[in-house]
């Protein structure tokens, strides 16, 4: 038994969530109303979970023979992943308490979703992958729906189910179409098997294999289901929706790419460099003509995804450290920006259109100032982060030689720009619309962490990069 014990050692963050969420689920049950009490359990747990995967020892350690590899890429991921789904909680603590009063599942679903997140991110083959994926699937379709009685909410659990349902079946097409032409499921054997090049059939199973995981993170063209799931899900879980899971997402992107499949890297670099153009070209145009806050932010992340999904492209170290900085910057702009619309509350309820926003700068100085900031971000305005987020990809996209990918990210980004700055445009210069309720306290400081992040990330980002570089590195 002790000599099993140091194999479990790479699985622990996701075995202290896992207990953990039983332990929250028993103290639900037996304690009534002790919502606020689950809640604050969870945010410690997966904070745990994050110092956990800090404290394991260096260097790349695997279990389960070979399936599960926790390595510098997966420590900085799942930190990220845990971090964010922590303050998903956070900022759901304020949301509507007559509504959460009996719920105390919500925090518990989240944290079973971050199991499944830590899974997918450790994934060596492509069972481990399913498993992980479906995981954190599983809990997010629930909480979609979370709001039993409002129609919008179920309509979207419902739409992200069937949809789920159908790229998970791509998915597992795919895995099965390369286990056939390889005849292994280990990232290790399938990049042995592809080093002197693919057949169509195995192609074809690539092809299927990175449609489930666009839709996992709302790439085009299966980005279908974003808009409506974003827009009729609880603003919290749109906030969740549009962190965590993306992070996983691209991390199992990286991870396949990369040591499933470096012997046919012209093959995938064509699938990658449509997806991205056409993500970032359809986040681009698509969300001029929104009115409805949360459908924006939507279009948003499907422009993001694109963007990161650059990096990914190059095929090269640089790529995957600019892939993770990315990420780094989208989560603290994204978690900031949700921050303010969670905010955006009256006395009769939420308001989610852009037109509420009017006048902000008047009647709340600090949330549009700070929600401007994060909007800048996003664009990628120097000197914020969010600018260097782009920079660090777009450098790598030419460094590869990929310099139309490039030209045309830079395009989409100043296309998309119009967007984030006509929401600028109405906090500050239109008649002000009847004042928001203060914003909590758990906001505000979601708020003004990510903030000053995006604001001062210019003055001192070794850290981020140094984390990056050895990241990215890990897996080559």
């Amino acid at each position: 038994m002790n000599q099993q014990l140091p194999s479990l050692y790479p699985v622990l963050p996701e075995i202290v969530l896992a207990c953990g969420a039983m332990a929250l689920l028993m103290l639900g049950a037996y304690r009534k109303r002790s919502t606020s009490l689950v809640d604050l359990g969870a945010v410690a747990l997966l904070i745990l979970a994050a110092f956990v995967v800090l404290w394991l020892p260096g260097g790349t350690l695997t279990t389960f023979g070979g399936s599960f590899v926790l390595d510098d890429f997966a420590r900085l991921l799942k930190v990220l992943a845990f971090v964010a789904s922590a303050a998903a909680i956070v900022m759901s603590l304020s949301y509507d308490p007559v509504e959460r009063q009996q719920r105390f599942e919500y925090s518990i679903l989240i944290v079973l979703s971050a199991v499944g997140m830590g899974m997918l991110i450790s994934a060596a083959d492509l069972i481990a992958l399913y498993v992980g994926l479906e995981l954190m699937s599983l809990a997010l379709y629930v909480v979609a729906a979370f709001s039993r009685d409002d129609v919008r909410s179920s309509e979207a659990g419902l739409k992200y189910f069937v949809l789920g349902a159908l790229s998970s079946g791509m998915l597992l097409y795919g895995c099965s179409l390369i286990y056939g032409f390889t005849g292994t499921v280990s990232f290790a054997g399938i990049a042995k098997a592809t080093q002197a090049g693919a057949g169509i059939g195995l192609i074809f199973g690539l092809v299927f294999l990175f449609a489930g995981l666009c839709f996992k993170v709302s790439a085009v063209p299966f980005h279908m289901w974003t808009p409506d799931v974003y827009e009729g899900a609880p603003t919290p879980v749109t906030a969740f929706f549009a962190a965590a899971p993306k992070v996983a997402g691209i991390a199992i992107f990286v991870r396949v790419a990369i040591t499933a499949f470096p012997g046919i890297v012209p093959q995938w670099q064509q699938i990658l460099v449509f997806v991205s153009i056409a993500s970032m070209t359809l986040g681009a145009f698509a969300a001029i003509g929104q009115r409805n806050i949360k459908r924006l932010m939507a279009y948003s992340s499907i422009g993001h995804m694109g963007f990161a999904l650059i990096g990914l492209a190059a095929g090269s170290a640089t790529g995957v450290q600019g892939v993770l900085i990315y990420m780094s910057i989208y989560l603290a702009m994204t978690l900031g920006t949700f921050a303010c619309i969670l905010s955006m509350r009256r006395a009769e309820g939420p308001v989610e259109q852009i037109s509420d926003l009017s006048g902000l700068a008047r009647t709340n100085p600090a949330m549009a100032f700070f929600l401007a900031l994060l909007l800048f971000s996003l664009a990628g305005i120097p000197p914020l982060a969010g600018f260097f987020a782009k920079y660090y990809v777009f450098l790598a996209a030419m460094q590869s030689g990929l310099f139309t990918l490039a030209v045309l990210g830079v395009l989409a980004s100043v296309v998309g720009a119009y967007y984030y700055l006509l929401i600028v445009k109405i906090m500050y210069f239109d008649e002000p619309a009847p004042n928001f309720q203060p914003m909590p306290a758990e906001l505000k400081f979601v708020l003004g962490v990510t903030g000053l992040f995006n604001l001062l990330f210019f003055v001192y980002p070794a850290p981020l990069l140094q984390a990056a570089s050895t990241a990215a590195k890990s897996l080559f």
